[in-house]
């Protein structure tokens, strides 16, 4: 759904990334203080009712989420290191995220269907871990795993959008509904990736990959003792 939104701010970054490579300062240093800064947001106003100023300062770092992988074109340093960290950074992010709202939702028992929101922020946290999983662990074994209808920015800006607002009015059934819905879509997401790596793994047993060291020029193999 953000794709766009990705490939326009990759261009507006592109003159702020120069400076910070000037500037000195490393892609994993961007990488690191992002999740850093993110997750003690979510995790300390999230929690205790600063929605609003909580909610706009993650979705403001969110914005920045490729600010590093700019850096990193920019000064020739794309690689597997980097995309590793990265990945592995947006797990810490987006668990600070769901679970400073989950928190939220504990800390304020007297809103109405609390345990409701618990659930669905629970089920938010946790699908939104299984989702880049099964892409990372398809792709070791060799398959091709870019579907699914519930992307990281997609979860995160609709999760933070209503949140964001609850201070300023907004109704709590807002947010129940738009998790319940981001939990549906992760777990759809989930059984999308596990049905595309089993079907690419089938088709790769039916009709395996013709052996390198076999030429066809050589005819059918010769029968031993003929």
């Amino acid at each position: 759904m953000f794709r766009g939104l990705r490939s326009f701010m990759t261009t507006v970054f592109t003159p702020l990334a120069r400076l910070l490579l000037a500037l000195r300062v490393s892609p994993d240093a961007v990488t690191i203080a992002g999740t850093v800064v993110v997750t003690t947001i979510a995790l300390t106003l999230f929690p205790t009712g600063h929605t609003l100023v909580g909610g706009l300062l993650v979705g403001f770092f969110v914005l920045f989420d490729s600010l590093d992988g700019v850096m990193a074109r920019q000064a020739g340093r794309s690689g597997p290191w980097g995309a590793f960290l990265d990945s592995t950074l947006d797990r810490v992010s987006d668990g600070a995220v769901f679970g400073g709202i989950m928190l939220w939702f504990v800390l304020h028992p007297d809103e109405h269907h609390g345990l409701w929101g618990i659930g669905v922020a629970l089920a938010c946290l946790v699908l939104g871990s299984v989702v880049p999983y099964a892409r990372a662990r398809g792709e070791s074994v060799g398959a091709t795993v870019q579907v699914g209808i519930a992307e990281r920015a997609d979860r995160l800006v609709l999760a933070l959008v209503p949140f964001t607002f609850l201070q300023v009015g907004l109704p709590v059934v807002v947010l129940e509904v738009v998790l319940t819905l981001l939990a549906l879509a992760s777990l759809v997401t989930v059984f999308q990736r596990i049905a595309t790596v089993r079907a690419q793994i089938t088709r790769q047993a039916v009709d395996p990959p013709p052996d390198p060291h076999d030429d066809p020029r050589d005819g059918p193999p010769a029968v031993r003792g003929a």
